[in-house]
């Protein structure tokens, strides 16, 4: 589906711009505190796991973008995976889409309120959560100007974290804060960076590429480039930023602290510079995680949005859902109905046992990465390849498939992957009814009697 007069309103983007854009709608709680339980399942090897997650993540963003270049669609992800397999793929292709994300911002209001509850013990979660809820709405309704402001400020924030702590890291090491509590040192041996073997490298590749969790939010904003044959160097760009940064943050943690003073319930940068008696460290970082959190949230919510509507369009989603109030800018069909679906997320976040949440938002990560697989496919379907393009296809194929299969092989993220099996296959059975009634000849409508009059 082409864009239509409304996202040709939107506000053009420079490269640079949705760079910026995609930097805010990768950087989350995933990588602030996801790579505390990566790096105890993998130890320092956990280093191989973010940079090859970050080079995979690389050539499935390319696909995307050359298919943007050859055929900019607002549906993207979901509209090439249609174009490719065909009507079943758009639909659960997009309703996978959906599903996962409505249960990943329930655990991300969740989490925001968690820390927010830091500062404020005596208010209830709940109403921390409904406040966050209000807030990304208000930002989405405030239109693309306003999502661009807010986005590019956080992205800035969360960047400038990032590089605070590789600062303070760098100088903790040269003693400014006093010594560590106990020597560190970076091991040089094989069981030494490879403590649990293979079996732990694994299970850590999801974690790598929950820290890269997003490229399908800059693939529905780059259809607003002023040039779109600048996507691929958007996106090198920005993943280039991110690997170097999270690499290096993680590297300098591992420099200064002990696998066994890290734990899964910290985060390891917080843990690092603890080590090192770096003053107000906790109340930072707790600032940051609600900074990330919410930009992260915020850009999920606009890209639930944008597929909703292009489902209802082209008819994979009641039509009504597309319809536009104020000046044809606010989906507020499709706002209702998420707005019902995130209440849901975040009362199951609330009184769901913990670990059965934790499974239930791992699955909804793993499909993600399922529809990254799409991406990948529709890639080699519908686009002219070249040598080199169908071997960094191939090489993001099996990275992926690495991080999926890779969660068997721990405790943690084993359960996740049975549940999200479970999700992919209700919406299979969804859709296998779709298509029966796709196939369904149409009813003619008859003409009203102003048609007959008017002939």
């Amino acid at each position: 589906m082409k864009s239509t007069s409304q996202e040709k309103q939107e506000k053009p983007l420079s490269w640079w711009q949705l760079s910026l854009l995609g930097v805010a709608c990768t950087i989350g709680t995933g990588f602030f505190l996801g790579s505390s339980i990566a790096i105890n399942m993998a130890g320092p090897s956990v280093l191989l796991s973010y940079a090859l997650a970050g080079l995979g993540t690389y050539f499935v963003y390319e696909a995307l973008a050359k298919m943007m270049i050859a055929d900019p669609q607002k549906g993207s992800f979901r509209t090439y995976a249609k174009n490719a397999y065909g009507r079943w793929a758009g639909f659960s292709s997009g309703w996978v889409y959906f599903l996962s994300e409505l249960l990943i911002m329930g655990s991300q209001m969740t989490a925001l309120a968690i820390f927010s509850q830091f500062w404020f013990p005596d208010i209830p979660l709940w109403m921390f959560a409904a406040g966050y809820a209000v807030l990304g709405l208000l930002v989405i309704i405030a239109g693309p100007s306003g999502f661009d402001r807010v986005e590019n400020l956080l992205a800035v924030m969360k960047l400038g974290a990032l590089v605070m702590f590789i600062i303070l890291a760098i100088i903790s090491l040269f003693g400014v804060f006093g010594g560590a509590d106990t020597e560190v040192g970076f091991p040089r041996t094989y069981d030494g960076i490879f403590p649990n073997g293979v079996r732990g490298l694994l299970p850590s590749f999801i974690f790598g590429f929950y820290g890269f969790g997003g490229i399908e939010i800059v693939g529905l904003l780059a259809i607003r480039l002023n040039k779109m044959e600048d996507a691929p160097k958007a996106g090198k760009v920005m993943l280039i930023i991110l690997s170097t940064l999270y690499v290096a943050s993680i590297a300098l943690v591992l420099f200064m602290v002990t696998l066994n003073k890290i734990t899964n319930d910290t985060s390891p940068f917080v843990t690092a510079l603890n080590n090192y008696n770096v003053p107000y460290v906790t109340h930072i970082f707790n600032g940051v995680f609600i900074i990330a959190g919410f930009s992260t949230m915020v850009a999920s919510l606009f890209a639930v949005l944008r597929i909703l509507t292009t489902l209802a369009e082209d008819e994979d989603a009641p039509k009504g859902l597309a319809k536009r109030v104020k000046n044809n800018k606010i989906p507020l069909n499709a706002i209702l109905l998420t707005s019902t679906g995130i209440l849901a997320s975040i009362i199951l976040a609330i009184l769901m046992p913990g670990r059965v949440y934790e499974y239930v938002t791992t699955a909804a990560g793993l499909m993600l990465l399922y529809n990254w697989l799409f991406i990948i496919g529709s890639y080699g379907k519908i686009h002219e390849m070249k040598t080199s393009d169908n071997v960094k296809r191939l090489l993001g194929f099996l990275f992926i498939m690495l991080a999926v299969f890779g969660t068997l092989f721990h405790s943690i993220s084993r359960p996740g992957f049975f549940v999200s099996i479970a999700f992919v296959g209700i919406i299979a059975i969804v859709t296998l009814f779709m298509r029966q009634q796709w196939k369904k000849p149409k009813k003619p409508t008859t003409p009203s009697v102003f048609t007959k009059i008017k002939k």
